[in-house]
């Protein structure tokens, strides 16, 4: 009697092993290839600006449907086939349709998109915001070394702690060993074996820097502008944080009178009094002078505001002041709120666009998804600016 052959599965089949981590790293591209995609939407969104930093955020993805083949045992008939004399074209449920017809909205005939939400946390979708941005035209000023995060295995030794046991050398110690004896094999293990793998600190170079964050706090600053304001001034500080361990950051609010503050007091002041922007770069300038020297310090001022100023003899004033701080800051950025797009530029940016210098960075900002191309204008680390960049 003939037995059928029995099919044994062996744990040296690795591709029996590995479909589930491949499946699983696919998928996790997947979902960073569509956050990616939507960095715009995502980077304005109110949850994430008022949360605390922890905060797990959904970030709806369409559904990855897996090929898959369904075949026809036999070509027998199958339930929902019809009776074979339907055409392109031909409408179907025509009298439940007419019936509806006349009641106001009704239900839609196109298919929708499968989606879920994937969580993910305030770090993971800052580590995707903050891929391709770095402090720009940074030179070699004040330079430290600074130890990175990450470690290095880079030498091997003789005495260790048994998680950084390296096996492989040990056993080839052991093999090597056990030959110049004459025998063959692995086995009789002794300490002399061992060996350990030991690791260091990365150390990285970095150089002094001090970002100055103006902000307009004038009464003509509405719900809108202040928005914008927080939400760029958000994700700089994020930013700077995540990425430098050797800048400083300086807050300055002003109004007719400018003043510098502390982080909570910049993110948390309300608005009122009129506008007189260049008491803001008559202080950065000063606060650059009594305490970061050209020589040791790269420094970078960014302003906001919505455009509104007193007067063109004040606008005139900031266009001298820009020019003084252009001659010792690596970057000037301006951002001008205009909710909704206007279709002039305001008298302040109007004086700005006679700046012919590329490390002037200007842009302007009409809703909240353009907040995250406002972050790679302001912090590209290429020497061409992009396109849009007011000079």
């Amino acid at each position: 009697m003939k037995t059928s052959p029995s099919i044994t599965l062996t744990q040296n089949d690795w591709s029996l092993h590995r479909k589930g981590p491949i499946d699983q790293a696919r998928h996790n591209e997947k979902v960073k290839e569509a956050i990616r995609g939507n960095l715009d939407q995502i980077v304005g969104e109110e949850a994430i600006i008022t949360s605390d930093g922890k905060k797990v955020v959904k970030v709806p993805i369409r559904s990855l449907d897996l090929p898959r083949f369904r075949f026809d045992r036999g070509r027998k008939d199958h339930v929902g086939q019809g009776e074979g004399d339907s055409k392109v074209g031909d409408v179907l449920g025509h009298e439940a349709s007419s019936q509806e017809a006349g009641r106001g909205k009704q239900a839609g005939e196109l298919p929708g998109v499968d989606y879920y939400e994937a969580d993910v946390t305030i770090d993971e979708l800052a580590a995707l915001v903050f891929e391709d941005l770095g402090l720009p035209f940074l030179q070699p000023k004040g330079r430290a070394l600074v130890p990175a995060d990450d470690v290095r295995f880079n030498e091997v030794r003789r005495q260790g702690i048994m998680s950084n046991l390296d096996k492989r050398r040990t056993i080839r110690e052991n093999l090597a060993r056990n030959a110049r004896a004459g025998v063959r094999g692995f086995g009789a293990l002794t300490t002399d074996d061992l060996r350990f793998k030991t690791w260091e600190r990365h150390i990285k170079e970095e150089c002094n820097a001090v970002v100055i964050a103006m902000r307009d706090v004038s009464g003509s600053m509405g719900e809108f502008e202040k928005y914008i304001t927080r939400s760029f001034y958000y994700w700089m500080v994020r930013f700077l944080r995540t990425r430098y361990s050797q800048v400083e950051i300086v807050f300055i609010t002003h109004h007719t009178e400018a003043r510098e503050v502390d982080e909570d007091g910049f993110f948390n002041l309300g608005e009122s009094g009129g506008t007189k922007v260049s008491s803001a770069y008559l202080l950065a300038l000063e606060i650059l002078a009594d305490r970061y020297p050209a020589a040791e310090w790269n420094s970078y001022p960014f302003h906001f505001s919505d455009g509104d100023n007193w007067g063109e003899v004040d606008n005139a004033r900031c266009l001298d002041l820009v020019n003084n701080l252009l001659e010792r800051c690596n970057v000037f950025g301006y951002g001008e709120i205009q909710e909704g797009g206007r279709r002039s530029l305001s008298t302040l940016m109007s004086t700005f666009s006679s700046i012919d210098d590329p490390h002037f960075i200007g842009v302007t900002i009409a809703d909240k998804e353009d907040v995250y191309p406002a972050l790679k204008q302001f912090f590209s680390t290429r020497e061409e600016l992009p396109v849009g960049a007011v000079r």
